[in-house]
């Protein structure tokens, strides 16, 4: 699958592992954004499109396919994904075992754990904004945003004022 090519003037909204509930709070946080991008487990019911529907009603959106997004609409969603935003490569997957190091990019955001995540290793950001719809294993509930920009990476982590 070809790279996508973005040109935007705001921060990238970072979501994952929504499980069927996407959140009135997670709305909030990203809107104003000009891409949004769900890292997989939507939701494994046929309903739970209507997550993607609503996000995309926020923002352009692109998708990768997690392990229980199982539902027939989620059979065209991709394993993983590459993007260029302002210049910047980024590189999307659900769980950060099925990336490929060898993968030409400068970010690889990721979900499955349902740990948030925002450091550089090997000269690349690995970025996880964490969980956004059921909690479970008491973590915090979270999503990202993340600049690229002439300023650089950079990503944030932030909590949902729950």
């Amino acid at each position: 699958m070809p790279s996508v090519r973005l040109d935007i003037a705001t921060p990238v909204g970072v979501i994952s592992d929504t499980h069927g509930l996407l959140r009135d709070e997670a709305l909030t946080l990203l809107a104003g954004c000009e891409l949004i991008l769900h890292l997989g487990d939507v939701g494994a019911k046929p309903e739970d499109i209507a997550i993607l529907e609503r996000l995309g009603e926020l923002a352009p959106l692109y998708t990768v396919r997690g392990n229980i997004d199982t539902a027939g609409w989620a059979e065209s969603l991709p394993p993983h994904r590459d993007l260029v935003v302002n210049g910047w490569r980024l590189h999307l997957v659900h769980d950060l075992a099925d990336f490929d190091p060898a993968t030409a990019c400068d970010a690889v955001l990721h979900g499955h754990s349902h740990k948030p995540r925002n450091e550089w290793h090997h000269e690349r950001l690995l970025f996880n904004p964490g969980a956004a719809g059921k909690r479970r294993f008491r973590l915090p509930l979270t999503l990202g945003k993340l600049w690229a920009d002439a300023h650089g990476l950079r990503g944030a982590i932030l909590h949902l004022p729950l």
